[in-house]
């Protein structure tokens, strides 16, 4: 087989050209056009802005970010855009640590402290509006035409209440940067190539963790935001609870998309991915493809959380009753579980040890377990010291909660893991059971049920308020909740 002759490349196109292209503007962009583009727009510069509610709030948590590092260049992004597919991106989400610094949900923005004699000067560096003299704003794939009109410079200053900059210019304002640099990696490529032989692992790891810890705590801003998460995420739950069929199945994924519904209305999105799991399904712990059917008779585990617009999220689980009504083996293992979170949720408070909700919860449900004579030949000291109950029990029994779901993931183990409980912290106590379809260590009749109950609960002055209270927890009150929505 011949080879085919070689063709010449032809030149490329010039960016708007291209850019017209990509987003349907076949072909190309004629004089008369681009010039006509650049006319007849009015003025929507809005010049009576005020701070966001939080602006005081990122001021202070800047300050103590500055006075843990000293003379250090410290680079926080917000990230780029994500392919979801060929050249679809997923929606923009911004980093927790830029969003906590800034109250800013720019996508392609850097925040930058840079080392003055007494302290830092935080500068956003962001992109400003899409210029209409140039032809960005409708050819360009994410100009104002096509993405939404972005805040000039002018006014994030005014909304953030901190210097705001042009961002394209950032990588020439790193390379002149002399001294230290300390940078939140993996959210921007470019940032990184521009700081490339000028930073290193072991500092910015310990930044990193720095910046997790600093949420521990949350502030009354935060507290906020969290109740307003908790209250939507309650309305949610009604939502889905009356849509749920006692004749007929109800598929998985009308639930998760009726509780979409409210994020939305109320909220920004869901906080991560809606556990609507029926049946044998409530078994695996992170059941998120939610491809089944509640049916009647089976249980349905919806594990849900709305996040905000300022992007605090709640995370609820309650477990009820398809049908309306428990039977008495599945009422028998959620009050089992049931009492295990009301045992985590009394050692929820200042000075407690942050495990000791877990291990609350945990012997609490090996009680039940060996009573039940699913751990046998063991007394509950002997199985609770051996773990046996976690062939079941599966999980930890909560973790932080704030801008992420599992907050302050990073923080330093002797704060957190291993830390004492403070006024302010908010945290989910959501212990469970998990008896699979498949383990023929338990009689048949438990087999498939999956229970678990969580509530957001804050560590007050002098003990715990349960945030998501506005939802039923005992047999009877799910019971007749469910019977009051269903009329």
């Amino acid at each position: 087989m011949t080879q085919p002759t070689a063709q010449r490349p032809e030149p490329e196109a010039p960016a708007s050209e291209r850019n017209a292209r990509k987003n349907g503007l076949l072909g190309g962009v004629s004089d008369e056009l681009a010039e006509n583009m650049t006319q007849g727009w009015a003025d929507t510069e809005q010049h009576d802005l005020t701070p966001l509610p939080q602006a005081a709030h990122t001021a202070r948590r800047r300050a103590e970010l500055s006075a843990r590092f000293p003379g250090e260049l410290l680079v926080i992004p917000s990230g780029n855009p994500k392919v979801r597919a060929n050249d679809t991106d997923y929606p923009f989400r911004p980093s927790s640590d830029y969003v906590y610094l800034t109250g800013d949900q720019s996508q392609d923005a850097v925040l930058v402290l840079e080392p003055t004699a007494d302290g830092h000067r935080a500068v956003a560096h962001l992109l400003p509006r899409s210029d209409r003299q140039n032809g960005e704003f409708w050819t360009d794939h994410h100009g104002e035409i096509w993405d939404g009109r972005r805040n000039s410079l002018t006014e994030n200053e005014r909304l953030l209440g901190l210097p705001c900059h042009d961002v394209r210019a950032l990588a020439a304002r790193l390379a002149e940067a002399t001294g230290p640099v300390r940078l939140l990696r993996g959210y921007d490529a470019g940032v990184e190539a521009a700081l490339a032989g000028r930073v290193s692992a072991e500092p910015d790891e310990e930044f990193r963790t720095f910046l997790s810890g600093m949420r521990l705590v949350k502030d009354e801003f935060e507290i906020g935001d969290l109740r307003f998460a908790c209250a939507a995420t309650a309305r949610g739950f009604e939502d889905v609870m009356r849509i749920l069929g006692t004749d007929e199945p109800t598929p998985e994924r009308r639930i998760e998309g009726t509780f979409f519904m409210r994020a939305r209305i109320e909220g920004n999105d869901v906080g991560y991915g809606t556990i609507a799991a029926a049946g044998p399904h409530a078994t695996t712990m992170h059941w998120v493809r939610n491809d089944g059917q509640a049916r009647p008779g089976d249980l349905l585990l919806l594990d849900a959380g709305v996040e905000t617009n300022n992007l605090y999220t709640a995370d609820v689980t309650r477990t009820v009753p398809v049908s309306g009504r428990f039977t008495p083996l599945q009422r028998k293992v959620y009050e089992a579980v049931l009492a295990a979170q009301e045992a985590g949720i009394a050692a929820v408070k200042p000075g407690a040890a942050y495990r000791d909700f877990h291990d609350a919860a945990q012997r609490t449900l090996t009680e039940h377990l060996v009573s039940w004579g699913l751990i046998p030949g063991r007394s509950v000291d002997e199985a609770f010291a051996l773990g046996l109950q976690r062939r079941w029990t599966l999980a930890g029994t909560g973790h932080m909660l704030g801008l992420d779901v599992h907050d302050c993931a990073r923080a330093r183990t002797d704060l957190y893991v291993e830390g004492t409980l403070e006024a302010g912290m908010v945290l989910t106590v959501e212990p469970g059971i998990y008896f699979q379809a498949d383990d023929l260590t338990v009689p048949e009749e438990y087999r498939g049920i999956g229970v678990r109950i969580e509530d957001d609960i804050l560590v007050t002055a002098d003990g715990n308020e349960n945030l998501s209270a506005a939802l039923p927890r005992t047999a009877d009150d799910v019971e007749a909740w469910l019977s009051s929505l269903r009329g």
